[in-house]
């Protein structure tokens, strides 16, 4: 389906200014956007995915992945095809990596409000926007996420990052929650691998934090490029600094994509980035795709409140968000 797009400005000679992620794309006539799914039609900006999934399914909250926002529920997730970046170890690569300019196939008609009645239908307590980048497919997130919301649905972004503060601001009222992949804390890293800039990604934790809306942070840990203590250590700095209760998940890599040379991530790289997080004062981390490091336990006491299997919580040890141990109050949104 074709809508006209949010978050843009018309310019002489039927030019159009994109400012809905920070590529901040100046698109001409007959032209798309980096993201490949924005295509200006003779100065007007249409997304060309509003309604096309490319994919839905309900998961668990934990998969996306968020262990302090209605843990132990199951979230309605969706994407249309598309993305802002080129990472090249990109484990959804399929679907994200697709795009309307390069004429690729594929996806469904599903409406936001067909969204929101599956979401009811399966008993899911938010809806996801996920798998490939949901700032690209941005009007449909939004409309889905209205409804949502007036239907006691809340609704997150599995993001990297990347879009404007102009589109947080459109948008804050009807997120709720985020998670960020933080993929390196290195400017190079960003431009040579993912195709972006460190920064704008930055600045939008920041201020998804000022926004209120629940944020938490993943890190895929790839050997010989972002996996150094000296890096590591930069990242769970800003972290702290930002929020020291802002759950950090340390993912290991497998290889995938363009990054089927590398080797999967040692255990104890995983092992070593906690322990760098720790010291730098976060509360929370976890340790993704691996069988250990996935427990929440009380950041005063220490007491397990969650203990988690692969994606799914076995034990909830926690009373309307709080200690049952020492009474503290635990960050996040808790059912």
């Amino acid at each position: 389906m074709k809508k006209e797009a949010m978050l843009y400005k018309k310019l002489e000679n039927q030019k159009v200014s994109c400012f809905l992620c920070s590529h901040r794309c100046m698109i001409g006539d007959s032209q798309y956007g980096v993201c490949g799914v924005r295509r200006n039609e003779k100065g007007t900006l249409f997304s060309y995915v509003y309604g096309e999934v490319i994919a839905s399914h309900v998961d668990p909250i934990e998969k996306k992945p968020l262990y302090h926002f209605l843990p132990g529920s199951k979230s309605y997730s969706i994407a249309t095809m598309g993305c802002n970046f080129r990472c090249g170890f990109c484990q959804n690569w399929e679907i994200s990596q697709l795009s309307k300019r390069d004429g690729s196939l594929g996806g469904y008609e599903l409406k936001p409000e067909e969204v929101v009645r599956e979401a009811k239908k399966y008993g899911c307590k938010s809806i996801s926007y996920t798998y490939t980048e949901p700032t690209i497919f941005f009007e449909y997130a939004y409309d889905t996420a209205r409804i949502a919301k007036k239907e006691g649905i809340y609704n997150n972004f599995v993001t990297n990052g990347y879009m404007t503060k102009e589109a947080l601001d459109a948008i804050e009222s009807y997120l709720d929650a985020a998670n960020v992949d933080l993929k390196s804390f290195r400017d190079e890293y960003y431009k040579t691998i993912c195709m972006g800039r460190l920064q704008p990604v930055l600045d939008s934790i920041r201020y998804m934090r000022k926004l209120d809306i629940w944020v938490e942070i993943t890190t895929l840990i790839i050997p010989g490029e972002n996996d150094s203590e000296a890096e590591l250590n930069d990242i769970a700095g800003f972290l702290a600094e930002v929020d020291k209760n802002m759950p950090w998940h340390i993912s290991a890599f497998h290889p995938d994509y363009k990054f089927k040379d590398y080797s999967p991530t040692p255990i104890e790289t995983l092992r070593k980035a906690k322990e760098i997080g720790k010291k730098n004062g976060l509360r929370y981390i976890y340790m993704g795709n691996v069988l250990e490091g996935g427990d929440t336990h009380c950041h005063n006491c220490g007491e397990l409140l969650v203990k988690r299997s692969y994606f799914a919580p076995e034990v909830m040890n926690i009373n309307a968000g709080k200690c049952p141990s020492c009474g503290t109050k635990i960050p996040g949104l808790w059912l």
